[in-house]
């Protein structure tokens, strides 16, 4: 289980982030959790005094719900009427003693009594912290709920029980909806509970942000987990568990990466008599290993339809994302990524990774991992690949310096280019449309990945749906045709290894069919009038011309002599190009096979030429870049 040492390794080599509260890109907070946490929305937050005594309560808003908690294995995975209660904050039913006086229901075994012993293990302990210990003095009381209505956090009925529904008739006893009808989802009975310790000058850290209770759970727990095995990630005798963590790619989730439950569905019966005997892992691993995962995808995973896709060194965390474009890998790397020829790009990226790569540690591995689940509780390691760093580099060194065109997008409003290779997400885009369904993209990015990252060949299904989509303009929205077409002229690029440029010595057939389609393209954009809002007969015809382009060329030549005649002399450029273009084409070649990607490489490499060269006769400074 390499990943499950290297994310351990991870862990350990950033001990300096556990607690450390910070913002993701998104804007949501997230942490390297402690040993023994994890994360719960909570509805209602209680702050008691030092002595045990209650202070004030609130509902929470939705912004700052998310709340870090000691949690035992059990209470990890505790699902359905499960008694099993987390350690310090938890729901009303646990928290609270006088839950059943107030209309509160429970099973056979009382969660509140489960909870107080519990926590009195903690108190009691040589690991105990002061202000778990004012939280305890408090709940042991078991006046929670009636503080609650005192305060005005939860409401009862005219029976004095807590309402399950909030209807209409309540406001004539509670006036407009309260606010915690709103927090919970479901009754009152399902609110969780955080709690807070005050003290008089106010300068108290809450417990779920404070390292010292962190510490004291830390240092409390896992003496209480159970018996020791070897473990087979580390190979160490420690304290193993059978109970993993979820709640991997964010608070929702409940598929787990591990799990060996085999009360139904027969899951390894046949070859083991217990789980233990498949593989036995240390608890201390376990929490470790998923804690820093759920740390690197909030901090820089990729998740497509809950798919995630993470690459990470286990000190230096962020590498860059091979699944982006190379303008925002340029960025990373900080190289200026700028619309020029491609083999001056490809210099500027080389000799920017290059000192990237030798600022690093010379033993650092690089990890790359993707992961989703099939059904609800399962989650499958899909792909994973440690590579040394200079393999890793040189393999995005080779994609991103072949794989290359230009291309546009609109940053603050204003057209910017590079010479690059393109995202696979954007691949998608070219292969699928943008309204392809998502399941469709991150099995494309997944298939991408082994192109970017072990050299593989695009697949021939990829490349040759790219060039269809792009080949019928006519179908798609110009800008999405525009993005498409660099995108296609990328992956074709791959295999043929052209200069982005035009290249007029370039007598391939393909390529020289694309050059005339782009001039009659162009020459027809000329004539049209201001006010005129259409594609060319050069567009509209592009699919079958790929199809049959001696024949088409013919209705194309047919349909662009008004234009011709509406320009005058201003057509004799154009002419002059399509009479140089058309005297390379051989006459035996002069047929209706098929066109190849290589096509579009002469179609754009050939209106850019054009159109640049008309912004040099406008204003001979600017270069249409």
């Amino acid at each position: 289980m390499p990943w499950l040492l290297n994310l351990q390794e991870t862990y350990d080599a950033n001990l300096k982030e556990v607690g450390e509260i910070k913002k993701n890109r998104f804007g949501r907070e997230y942490t390297l959790l402690p040993i023994a946490h994890t994360t719960q929305n909570a509805h209602i937050e209680v702050t008691v005094t030092e002595e045990g005594e209650f202070h004030s309560a609130f509902v929470i808003g939705k912004d700052d719900a998310s709340t870090l908690i000691p949690s035992t294995v059990d209470s990890a995975s505790r699902a359905g009427a499960a008694v099993f209660p987390y350690a310090l904050h938890d729901k009303l039913n646990y928290t609270a003693g006088d839950f059943v006086k107030y209309g509160g229901k429970i099973g056979k075994e009382d969660p509140f009594k489960a909870y107080i012993d519990n926590l009195s293990s903690w108190v009691n302990s040589p690991f105990k912290n002061k202000k778990v210990v004012a939280i305890y003095n408090y709940v042991k009381k078991g006046c929670l709920i009636k503080d609650l209505v005192a305060e005005k956090v939860l409401f009862l009925d005219e029976s004095g029980n807590m309402i399950e529904k909030w209807h209409k008739k309540y406001e004539a006893l509670h006036g407009e909806r309260p606010p915690i009808f709103t927090s919970v989802t479901g009754n009152q009975e399902s609110a969780f509970v955080r709690f807070k310790v005050h003290s008089p000058d106010d300068i108290v850290i809450a417990p779920w942000r404070d390292k010292e209770v962190y510490d004291s759970f830390v240092n409390f727990y896992p003496k209480q987990v159970g018996n020791e095995d070897i473990c087979f990630v580390t190979g160490k005798l420690l304290p193993s568990t059978d109970k993993h963590a979820n709640k991997i790619r964010h608070a929702a989730d409940k598929a787990k990466l591990i799990s060996g439950n085999d009360s139904r569905g027969f899951t390894f019966r046949g070859r083991f008599n217990k789980s233990e005997e498949v593989a036995s892992i240390s608890y201390d691993t376990s929490q470790k290993a998923h804690n820093a995962l759920k740390w690197l995808i909030d901090k820089q995973g990729k998740m497509i339809d809950q798919r995630v896709f993470l690459i990470w060194g286990n000190e230096t965390i962020d590498l860059g994302d091979p699944l982006e474009n190379s303008y925002t890998f340029g960025e990373n790397i900080n190289v200026k990524v700028v619309a020029t020829t491609s083999d001056i790009y490809a210099l500027e990226f080389s000799k920017a990774l290059d000192g990237y790569k030798h600022n690093l540690k010379s033993d650092l591995n690089v990890n790359i991992l993707v992961i989703d689940s099939a059904t609800t509780g399962r989650m499958g390691v899909l792909y994973y690949r440690n590579m040394d760093k200079e393999l890793y580099f040189e393999r995005i060194k080779e994609w991103h310096t072949t794989c290359v065109w230009r291309h546009s997008f609109v940053q603050d409003k204003q057209r910017k280019f590079f010479i690059g290779a393109p995202a696979t997400k954007d691949i998608a885009l070219a292969a699928y449309g943008s309204h392809a369904n998502e399941k469709l993209v991150k099995g494309l990015m997944e298939r991408m990945l082994s192109c970017v990252i072990e050299g593989a060949k695009i697949p021939q299904d990829i490349l040759r749906s790219a060039i269809q989509r792009t080949s019928n303009p006519i179908a798609m929205e110009y800008w999405e045709w525009e993005k498409s077409l660099s995108i296609t002229c990328a992956l074709v690029n791959k295999e043929e290894g052209l200069e982005v440029g035009l290249d007029k010595g370039n007598t391939h057939r393909d390529y020289l069919f694309g050059r005339m389609l782009a001039v009659a393209d162009a020459l027809e954009r000329s004539a049209m009038r201001p006010d005129e809002r259409r594609s060319t007969n050069a567009i509209r015809y592009m699919s079958a011309f790929s199809k049959h382009p001696a024949r088409t060329w013919n209705i194309i030549q047919d349909s662009i002599q008004p234009y011709q005649a509406r320009l005058g002399k201003g057509a004799i450029y154009y002419t002059r190009i399509m009479d140089e273009i058309g005297s390379k084409i051989k006459i035996e070649d002069f047929n209706d096979r098929p066109l190849s990607g290589m096509y579009l490489l002469g179609l754009y490499s050939q209106r850019h030429d054009i159109y640049t060269k008309k912004d040099d006769k406008t204003n001979p400074n600017e270069k249409g870049e």
